[in-house]
């Protein structure tokens, strides 16, 4: 229960950093001054009032890229993991309640789309379709809707053996109704402690994407671009890679956390 807590906390900190970023953040995070590069945070001997976490190579405060990086970490969170859990959770719902053919087919589209590595996968899509939020988001959806497929195709066909799926057919309902009313209630809690492990593995696939420039424009602030920035910086403005890496981690783990606490908040056998 503690560690649903804890990273529910640290997802809703972020969520209203990014959503109130014009209100929080201390300095525009595009605007550049030369004369305030590589400034040191708060903590070490040189610091500048007001540049909590202190400054890029260019002169831009951290910590307000830090923030606006948050807006696109939780944008592709929140679209591409929940587009890959409705594509995935409905091809694995009709695999595993029909069976037959279209089990055979969802089953052969998944080993097919699973033989790809995921990252470079993901460069390649994303290098056809041309960079941009909207590309990346549609990458990650079309790859990563697998994950979903496979784990609720098994959680349906395990459901669709329980009497209560049996008396609701012996009543006469369709297969439909009897998958929408009686089966997806039951499959749910599996759909969102997936969904939430998933939205961690986007933060981490958008990051890697903003490193190579095959996210947004290079000039806005991402976590992954912040990183590559920072290596290039590391023995001179150790700050500028530790903060974005941090707030990745961070990020991720909560993610993950979440989805684990969700798992045994919903799940009965764990009660």
């Amino acid at each position: 229960m503690a560690r649903l807590w804890l990273s529910g906390g640290w997802l809703v900190l972020l969520a209203l950093a990014a959503i109130f970023a014009p209100l929080i953040a201390p300095h525009d995070p595009l605007a550049q001054d030369l004369f305030l590069e590589k400034l040191p945070p708060f903590w070490m001997e040189g610091a500048e009032p007001g540049y909590y976490l202190g400054t890029d190579s260019l002169g831009r405060d951290v910590l307000s890229r830090l923030i606006y990086g948050a807006r696109v970490a939780l944008i592709v969170a929140v679209l591409a993991g929940g587009s890959a859990a409705i594509l995935g959770s409905v091809l694995g719902l009709l695999a595993g309640y029909l069976g037959g053919w279209t089990d055979r087919a969802v089953g052969r589209l998944i080993d097919i789309w699973m033989s790809f590595p995921p990252v470079l996968f993901a460069i390649l899509l994303v290098a056809v379709l041309g960079t941009g939020l909207s590309s990346v988001i549609i990458a990650i959806a079309v790859i990563d809707w697998t994950r979903f497929a496979r784990v609720v195709r098994a959680e349906t066909m395990a459901q669709s053996r329980m009497d209560y799926v049996a008396s609701a057919t012996v009543v006469g309902r369709s297969p439909l109704g009897t998958l929408w009313h009686e089966v997806v209630p039951n499959v749910l809690p599996t759909i969102l402690v997936l969904l939430s492990l998933e939205m961690g593995i986007t933060v981490i696939v958008e990051a890697i994407l903003s490193f190579v420039n095959l996210s947004v424009s290079s000039d806005d602030p991402t976590w992954g671009g912040m990183i590559a920035e920072g290596r290039t910086q590391i023995h001179f403005a150790l700050w500028i890679l530790v903060a974005p890496m941090v707030a990745l981690f961070l990020t991720v783990l909560a993610f993950s956390q979440f989805g684990e606490g969700l798992k045994d908040r919903l799940d009965p056998a764990a009660s």
